[in-house]
């Protein structure tokens, strides 16, 4: 059987340096598929889709909703040509009514051990229009090592500096934070993975980085520590969200390899300033992450909060514009106080102002957004500030012997880690 999987483009966050990781979404799925299925990949921020191809079925995987407008033209054109095509992945779970009208079928949940059944309905022509297992979660021991021979490993490169490859070791959040939607997709219960199944995934991942795309490292303290000794062998370098704020668990972390960390950052205590300052006590960068536009901000308070950013040091910072992207709490209650201003999107890229601001104009949030990136940036730029977080990863893979000058006109050999 043979399967395009599209991976549509989007447009990038605005001031934001642009380079492209390996997606994750499309690789998890491919290694849920069965053997007998020939996949051909298409990242198309990246490639060209061939829309002429030969496949039975057509399978486009979305992560997020500004990613949904390029994803319908897609699914149109393969279904002009008489292609059927289904659609999963993030975006569709959270607009899965409107996703409906756009596909043959779609696939609403976590993919593992789910996806041969929807292959044999296809074969006999019984495909549904709907597999909905949202919140059934499948046994977490039946996810395996994503397969990432499907992508062109190549292309994700940044001048050329190898990117992260992007692995996860648990999912489910407990943390039912008021912008984001995980709990409504993956549950509010933590579910990690066993130990040795994310370090044999880790080891055959090869690249020395990697992302580590929980949404929290700090919901099992025990866990984590048995974790990040596992991992030490490895010397793999990593980034991670929210590390579990605790002197012990920071030290283990650094000792297993912890590069940077995205440190979400709400407000100027001291709070934040001390977690901050342990990170690089330990020699783990951080780059901060911060929402601008929420209801406790006045303009006042933004520009105080990034001025704030510059006196603690952080190594580099994410701004982006709160946006109510649907199935979070925050779109519950807007909704429900009819702050919405646009359900375009192509907007939903988190750097345009989709809602109205409690303390200011959209227009002024929207300058103020601006404001942040260009201040905090001033000194050297993003592009800089990012180079330098590359600049001590490599220092440190030189002086433990892991690094790999990447060369794409050569393939790569690894030792395995215990060699």
């Amino acid at each position: 059987m043979k399967m395009e999987l599209i991976y549509p483009r989007w447009p990038k966050l605005d001031r934001q340096t642009e380079f492209h990781l390996p997606p994750h979404g499309p690789v998890v799925f491919a290694a849920a598929l069965p053997d007998d299925v020939e996949i051909n990949f298409t990242d198309e921020n990246l490639q060209t889709i061939d829309f002429d191809a030969t496949c039975d079925l057509v399978a486009i995987s979305t992560m997020l909703s500004s990613q949904l407008p390029r994803a319908f033209e897609i699914a149109r054109e393969f279904r002009q040509r008489g292609n059927t095509v289904i659609f999963g992945g993030i975006a569709t779970m959270l607009h899965a009514e409107e996703v409906q009208l756009h596909a043959d079928s779609v696939f609403l949940g976590e993919v593992e051990g789910r996806f041969a059944q929807v292959l044999d309905d296809f074969k006999r022509g019984e495909l549904k229009p709907v597999y909905d297992y949202m919140q059934k979660h499948p046994d977490i021991n039946l996810v395996g090592t994503a397969k990432r021979e499907i992508l062109d490993r190549e292309l994700y490169n940044y001048r050329g500096v190898q990117m992260l490859d992007l692995v996860h070791a648990s999912r489910g959040c407990k943390f039912n934070c008021f912008p984001c939607c995980t709990g409504f997709l993956g549950g509010t219960t933590f579910r990690p993975r066993p130990i040795d199944k994310v370090i044999e995934e880790m080891e055959a991942i090869q690249n020395n980085r990697m992302f580590i795309v929980d949404n929290s490292l700090a919901q099992d303290r025990q866990w984590l520590l048995d974790l990040f000794k596992a991992m030490e062998p490895l010397k793999k370098k990593w980034v991670s969200h929210p590390i579990l704020d605790d002197e012990e668990v920071i030290k283990a972390a650094a000792d297993a390899g912890a590069w940077y960390v995205y440190q979400a950052v709400f407000d100027t205590s001291d709070t934040i300033r001390n977690r901050v300052k342990r990170f690089k006590d330990h020699g783990i960068g951080v780059e901060g992450t911060i929402i601008l536009g929420t209801d406790d901000q006045s303009e006042d308070d933004i520009k105080r909060l990034v001025d704030f950013l510059m006196e603690i040091d952080l190594d580099v910072a994410e701004f982006t514009i709160l946006t109510p992207f649907p199935k979070s709490p925050i779109r519950r209650q807007m909704e429900k106080d009819g702050r919405i201003l646009s359900n375009d999107w192509l907007k939903y890229t988190a750097d345009k102002v989709v809602f109205q601001p409690k303390q200011m104009t959209p227009e002024k949030l929207q300058e103020l957004y601006y404001y942040a990136w260009d201040t905090f940036n001033s000194d050297s730029g993003h592009q800089l500030k990012m180079g330098e977080l590359f600049k001590k990863v490599i220092r440190r893979e030189m002086d433990d012997g892991t690094y790999h000058r990447y060369n794409p006109r050569k393939s790569r050999v690894f030792k395995k880690a215990n060699a």
